[in-house]
């Protein structure tokens, strides 16, 4: 199983000019991926601009959007293009996460229709496979992404729906924060719904796990985590409670989550101390 680590663009702690040195940190470290968390209307920092920046000062790390919410950014074309451009500056090292999201304020905020937001996701990850290949509704465009199928495609939900989203459009899946038992029979599921839609590949199962190592952690990384799923009642709580706080809940969780059929976790920090980027290595890689 292959480890990441986010970037620290959504805590309250976040800089922008020491963003980029957190990627290069990353990289050097020998992290797989650097996954973004993306959200609207809440003080952080844009989820694609965030991805170029860390283009810009790596080489060899993967770019993950984990994930990007992607029905609220309009048609397809203006997100081909941002996308097709961030592979093409990364050298082919974006993975696009994406899902349909629980922020109706998101939608909200650009006009987008919030109860119709699975049905307009499965019409813009066709229409954005059909862009990146230079066909579609919007030929021409450009850049064309060479890779054959377009940029990889990690599809996040549980609901039937969205692990049916993920066999359709996808090269895997992705969840979120979960228990790791939960996210053995997720795992099963998904591969099921893939062989009932037909797919005969595998699919690539990723999770986030959040994680903070060092003094006072708890308290830290809860009053984060409090705050940025308040929107979602008890499950701040319970997000908070699950923090990975010590070194041997990092390496019992990675060796849980390998176990139960993962194939890259991504450490999510609750923090953007430079620090956390080698403690995390020290303890997962």
């Amino acid at each position: 199983m292959e480890i990441g680590v986010g970037l620290p663009t959504t805590v309250p702690d976040k800089d922008g000019p020491q963003l980029p040195e957190w990627a290069r940190r990353a990289e050097q470290c020998g992290f797989a991926s650097l996954g973004v968390l993306d959200r609207l209307v809440y003080d952080s920092f844009e989820s694609l601009v965030s991805l170029a920046a860390a283009a810009a000062v790596t080489e060899r790390i993967r770019l993950a959007s984990t994930i990007l919410i992607a029905g609220y950014r309009g048609g397809a074309a203006l997100l081909a293009k941002q996308t097709a451009t961030l592979d093409a500056i990364s050298g082919g090292r974006l993975v696009l996460g994406v899902a349909a999201g629980g922020r109706e304020d998101d939608y909200a905020a650009t006009g987008a229709d919030y109860p119709g937001r699975g049905a307009a996701l499965d019409r813009l990850l066709g229409e954005l496979k059909d862009i990146w290949a230079g066909a579609g509704p919007v030929p021409g465009i450009g850049p064309q992404v060479p890779r054959p199928g377009g940029i990889p495609l990690l599809v996040g939900g549980h609901s039937p729906r969205a692990m049916r989203r993920s066999a359709k459009f996808g090269t895997g899946w992705i969840a979120g924060g979960n228990s790791v038992t939960a996210y053995a029979e997720l795992v099963r599921q998904a591969r099921r719904t893939w062989t009932e839609e037909g797919r005969t590949d595998r699919p690539r199962m990723v999770s986030l796990v959040y994680a903070h190592l060092g003094p006072d952690a708890g308290r830290t990384a809860g009053e984060y985590l409090r705050a940025y799923y308040s929107f979602v009642g008890p499950k701040a709580e319970r997000t908070a409670s699950g923090v990975l706080t010590d070194t041997h809940q990092i390496q019992d969780a990675v060796q849980a989550y390998a176990e139960a059929g993962c194939d890259e976790l991504i450490l999510l920090p609750c923090t953007a101390d430079l620090k956390q980027v080698e403690l995390l290595a020290t303890a997962a890689l």
